[in-house]
């Protein structure tokens, strides 16, 4: 007998579903005699690449923990007191390890299908009420990307509600955080606004030519200031408000909400989520309730469902980009879901009492500080603060002195001026900590350290004005889980209530929801990933210095691009820096004019938002029949705006799912107009190993990391976006106010330098793990799965469109308009798969009444024969109401999803059998999965919006009704 060594446990073979007795049998199924020729048939020869992706080898996942120790283990983990909106926290083990660390939550998808949703959704739902409570405002959204973009989100909501003829001018305090000021002016200047950046004492608010301000609440170095007088004065001149505010400063501090404010931003990083050198960090954005239609980003609404039971839903979803495309408010697509659940959990855990002892303990330690450093004779340029000092120096020298012996302590403060020393404390800070800090000033000083202790109490000297006297948190959920033992049950009943990727596939077009492999995750969690601060000296974060380095040179190879950017942590942030960088190559070449954007009818909506917030003219390209680009109407157009061309904006393969045998010629013709190619990388995960943009033509293309590289979802975010872009226009990649970014000088899009730096090691790892060959192979095995569903469900619903060939991509369409004939909805399909035990593929887009079904190469042959089943088994529950063997409006699709209370009931009179609605498949009778509301009414919970937890007057009530009827959540 012979035996050959070789690794046993390849990485490649985990990630992939189908086996190689799967493959043959598929390939068989699809009619091809290999997978060389399903390609082939597939993907045009004109753009397949001509070498293999030119990789490492492939890692095994012990052999890639082991390397990947190595590189984080290069980062120093200091005591960090810089603050700029980041601060050391703790997240609470039973929330790292049953949410942060748990599959049944970071695998979710957004919460489209709300009747298998109701559990982050509840989740977010307690996070709005915890911002909206904290900030004293009316409404708020269920979270943004970070303070930065949130604060520039209010600037375009205020602009577009101005009714100040001609104002184009915005006011910054030069006390607002450096990197939101950066982040803001980058989103005003393409829309010809002019951001003035100055003391807010001394402002003219009378300026006719100004719309709105932005304020800091406390300011970036840490002083209070009570903006009462200063937004009254604000809105006597019909001038918006927006306070950038800290929410642990709120259990203390007067929310801005009742100062006056219109808009209050900020992040909820310091309620338990690691600083993680920058993200990803859930922002926030409350407003009043006058503008809740026009508030970016989404809300999550309290409705009711076809029992008449409370359920919660996205509201509003008339502002959604797919709708409103280019006259949308907003680019925005993901959110932070899974980090503003985090945030929201930390409030539930901790409850209003443990909030308040946490800010009082920062305030009294800030105090005790403050009490040492000056009795050293320093100055300290505060009169009221809450965590931060202002340290004035006499001199560079002396700040530079400081700077050396805290680094050599293992401490980092912020520097500013040229004689400033800022020090912000945090939770985490104990009074050794505060006995440290004074040590390195002293020595420095050559004085002896003041020996400090915590005091038993300390007397809050601010104004009246600025302390805080109405209550917040007062919900009974942010009262009644602060032992261990009942915020895991409650944590684990939300999870319960929702379908992941841990249930079963999620085969949504477009989305790409695959394999989130444990080896991958296992890093983001590690201390020398998540306690870096961003702004700390870059040699301290050597690290992720490797990280970044790598990573960026990877996706140049995978997308054959020149430069790649990390920063943009979205993927419509990626789009809206992929235009900004078109932009700034067009503006430094003196054609400010070339401002017209061409987009596809079929484009994903957030494309013509990303183009006008760059201050773009959108030109839609029409489609044809077959659903590819209008070549003719395409040409006529470069044409007719050749001298105004700015780009193209284009996604491939198409939104539709065919790999476009014209896509070559499409990018010459805008190249012979003078105008770029902006790809969308949306569909990415079809390209890996195949073709590349570069190759296909594109200049720059976002890449969804949180698709393609195999970064979860998270029931709805963190994404990230990172751009790749051809030589010339690397120059204008987003740079960084506090953080030299390799030299570009272009504004930031998003707050940290690196974006959501900390799940980066996550599409590290996969790379890592799979190889060039590995990245290849994935993207065959996709587009083998995608033909194989196509091969045997193209009988039962027909397939919209096809290649030149009968192929699909790794994504199609199945056509359900065919079914309104019998009163049956492409909605009606969705719900239904839901008693399969399945989530919907993606509705109604890119075509109204449509399915686009994405498996990925993930799933295995026996999962795909599962969802195949339960789409022929819907089928046939069409054609009985088609034939009028079932009634057109009760039948088993349109009472779809079927829950335990429905069917539990002992009155029973429907059509058809509880087995028939519950167990329609031997496979959910043995692993059932039970939505726990029935059909959400969408329209009535717009028109009575509710986006907070139940009011405290209405608790008894509804708690003594859902006692009585056993339904709903436990509030």
């Amino acid at each position: 007998m012979l035996l050959q060594p070789k690794p046993a446990d390849v990485f490649v073979d985990r990630h992939n579903g189908p086996d190689e007795a799967a493959v043959a049998e598929m390939l068989r199924t699809i009619g091809v005699e290999s997978i060389d020729q399903l390609i082939d048939e597939t993907v045009p020869a004109a753009i397949r690449l001509k070498k293999p992706l030119n990789l490492p080898a492939a890692l095994t996942e012990r052999a890639f923990l082991a390397k990947f120790k190595r590189i984080a283990g290069q980062n120093k983990l200091f005591k960090n007191y810089i603050g700029l909106g980041y601060h050391d926290t703790q997240l609470p083990p039973v929330i790292q390890r049953n949410i942060l660390e748990n599959p049944g939550w970071y695998t979710a998808y957004t919460p489209y299908q709300a009747e298998i949703a109701q559990g982050r959704l509840e989740a977010l739902i307690n996070y709005q009420t915890m911002v909206i409570d904290l900030t004293g405002l009316e409404i708020a959204n269920a979270s943004l990307l970070d303070e930065g973009t949130a604060a520039a989100e209010t600037l375009h909501m205020f602009h577009s509600l101005t009714k100040k003829k001609n104002a184009t001018r915005y006011f910054i305090s030069d006390q607002v955080l450096p990197q939101t000021i950066d982040v803001v002016r980058t989103r005003a200047t393409p829309l010809g606004i002019e951001v003035v950046v100055g003391d807010h004492r001394t402002v003219d608010l009378t300026d006719e030519a100004l719309f709105g301000t932005l304020l800091q609440y406390p300011a970036a170095d840490g002083a209070v200031y009570d903006y009462t007088d200063f937004i009254s004065k604000a809105h006597d001149n019909s001038l918006f408000v927006t306070v950038a505010a800290d929410l642990l400063a709120l259990t203390l501090l007067t929310p801005p909400g009742e100062m006056g404010a219109d808009a209050v931003v900020g992040n909820s990083q310091r309620f338990g989520v690691p600083m993680g050198y920058g993200g990803p960090h859930a922002g926030f954005l409350a407003t009043k309730d006058a503008f809740k239609r026009v508030i970016p980003g989404r809300i999550i609404g309290q409705s009711i469902d076809a029992a008449g039971n409370k359920a919660y839903r996205m509201a509003l979803q008339t502002r959604e980009q797919h709708i409103r495309r280019e006259k949308a408010t907003s680019n925005i697509c993901t959110a932070q879901v899974l980090l503003s659940v985090l945030a929201g959990m930390y409030a539930v855990y901790h409850g209003p009492q443990r909030l308040r002892q946490f800010a009082a303990n920062v305030h009294a330690l800030a105090q005790t500080l403050n009490g040492a450093l000056t009795g050293l004779g320093l100055e300290q340029t505060n009169e009221h603060y809450f965590d931060t000092l202002a340290l004035q120096l006499e001199s560079a020298e002396l700040q530079q002195a400081i700077r050396q012996e805290a680094e050599a302590a293992g401490i980092n403060f912020r520097y500013f001026g040229e004689t400033q020393v800022g020090i912000s404390l945090h939770q985490n800070t104990e009074i050794e900590d505060v006995q440290d800090i004074v040590a390195v000033f002293a020595k420095v000083l050559g004085k002896e350290a003041t020996q400090v202790s915590l005091p038993s109490e300390v007397s809050v000297n601010w104004p009246d004005a600025l302390i805080r006297k109405s209550e917040y948190l007062t919900h009974p959920i942010f009262n009644s889980h602060h032992s261990e033992h009942e915020m895991l049950r409650y944590m684990k009943q939300l999870e319960n209530k929702d379908l992941s990727l841990a249930h079963s596939m999620i085969p949504l077009g477009s989305c790409t929801m695959k394999l989130n492999a444990t080896a991958e995750m296992i890093p983001v969690t590690w201390p020398e990933i998540g306690g870096l601060h961003p702004f700390a000296p870059r040699e301290q974060a050597q690290g992720y210095a490797e990280i970044f380095r790598d990573l960026e040179a990877w996706l140049c190879e995978v997308t054959g691009f020149a430069a790649v950017s990390l920063q943009p942590n979205s993927g419509a942030q990626g789009e809206y820096a992929g235009l900004l960088a078109i932009k700034g190559y067009h503006d430094a070449r003196g054609d400010q004019h070339r401002n017209v954007a061409l987009i596809p009818a079929s484009a994903h909506g957030t494309n013509p938002a990303s183009a006008v917030m760059a201050g773009m003219q959108v030109v839609v390209v029409k489609s044809t029949e077959e659903g590819n680009i209008d070549v003719e109407d395409l040409k006529a157009k470069a044409a007719q705006y050749a001298d105004k061309l700015s780009c193209l904006m284009v996604t491939y393969p198409s939104t539709h799912g065919v790999y476009e045998e014209t896509i070559i010629d499409i990018c010459q013709t805008i190249h012979n107009h003078g105008g770029r190619v902006y790809m969308d990388g949306a569909n990415m995960n079809a390209q890996v190993g195949l073709t590349s943009p570069a190759t296909i033509g594109a200049d720059v293309c976002h890449l969804n990391l949180h698709k393609t590289f195999c970064i979860p979802h998270g029931g709805g975010g963190p994404g990230v976006g990172p751009i790749g872009v051809v030589a010339d226009l690397a120059p204008y990649l987003p740079g960084h106010v506090l953080v030299d970014a390799d030299g570009r000088t272009y504004g930031a899009v998003t707050s940290a330098p690196w974006g959501s730096a900390s799940i980066l090691p996550i599409s590290y790892a996969y790379i890592s793990m799979m190889g060039g060959e590995g990245l290849t192979q994935a993207t065959r095995t996709a587009i083998l799965n995608a033909n194989y569903i196509k091969a045997k469900l193209e009988a039962h619903y027909p397939v919209l469109y096809t290649g030149a060939n009968g192929r699909c991509a790794h994504e199609m369409i199945l056509d359900c308009r065919q079914f309104k004939k019998a009163g049956i909805e492409v909605e009606d399909i969705a719900k239904r798969l839901m008693d399969y035990g399945f989530h919907a593929p993606t509705v109604s887009f890119p075509v109204a009444g449509t399915l686009m079904v994405e498996p990925t190469e993930s799933e295995s042959k026996e999962e795909l024969d599962r969802f195949i089943e339960a789409m022929i088994g819907i089928r046939k529950e069409i054609a009985a109401v088609e034939e009028g063997r079932a009634d057109q409006k009760d039948n088993l699709l349109k009472h779809a999803p079927h829950t335990a209370a429905a069917v539990l009931t002992a009155d029973w009179n429907r059509p058809y059998t509880r087995e028939e609605a519950v167990y329609p498949t031997e496979y959910v009778r043995a692993a059932k999965f039970w939505p726990t509301v029935a059909r959400i009414d969408s329209a009535y919970g717009d028109r009575n919006l509710i986006c907070a937890c139940t009011p405290v007057e209405q608790y008894a009530d509804a708690e003594e009704k859902l006692v009585e009827t056993d339904k709903g959540p436990s509030y």
